[in-house]
């Protein structure tokens, strides 16, 4: 008798989940906000689906000068339009993107795995995309060390970094196919 109630419960709620979905009734607009519960929800489903797929991943030694050079001058030419840089104020593209992408300088230093697999993957629904399409694994690290360093680094030494970086990214460049 309970377990019936229970499926029943769950029929009836799957059945209401459906009857939003394909009524539309649910607004996807990117300047509308989630409900509460449906921002938890994919918070939740986020955060546990990183960390299950980053947990294996093995972290290099992240504290080479090169390495960290290498991984701030992708994030200057990848990065800074949607997670800002220290010293970077609001730009017109991130009050429109939702959710709105976290001011990476402005967190405590992440976990490397979890951050490696985000670069590497992206996330759906984000805007975050999945940059080991393009690059490497050794970019994708390069880049992750560049991020432990970020948290709370002053304006001044974030330009100190791009200075010392010079100029030979090539993302500007690419040729495309004809």
């Amino acid at each position: 008798m309970v377990i019936a109630a229970i499926a029943a419960t769950i029929l009836f709620m799957i059945a209401v989940v459906a009857a939003v979905i394909a009524s539309g009734a649910y607004d996807v607009a990117a300047d509308v906000q989630h409900t509460a519960l449906v921002a938890r929800l994919i918070a939740f489903a986020r955060e546990q689906s990183i960390e299950s797929r980053a947990s294996g991943i093995k972290v290099p030694a992240l504290d080479n000068p090169k390495m960290i050079a290498e991984g701030e001058e992708h994030y200057a030419a990848m990065c800074t339009g949607c997670h800002l840089a220290p010293g970077m104020h609001e730009n017109e593209m991130r009050p429109g993107l939702n959710p709105k992408p976290p001011v990476l300088a402005a967190l405590p230093t992440g976990d490397p795995r979890e951050q490696f697999w985000i670069i590497k993957h992206g996330i759906k629904m984000t805007a975050m995309p999945a940059w080991g399409v393009t690059h490497s694994d050794e970019e994708i690290w390069n880049i992750v060390a560049f991020l432990q360093k970020l948290p709370g680094m002053s304006p001044a030494r974030y330009r100190a970094l791009t200075a010392d970086a010079g100029d030979h990214h090539e993302h500007d460049r690419m040729e495309m196919p004809h």
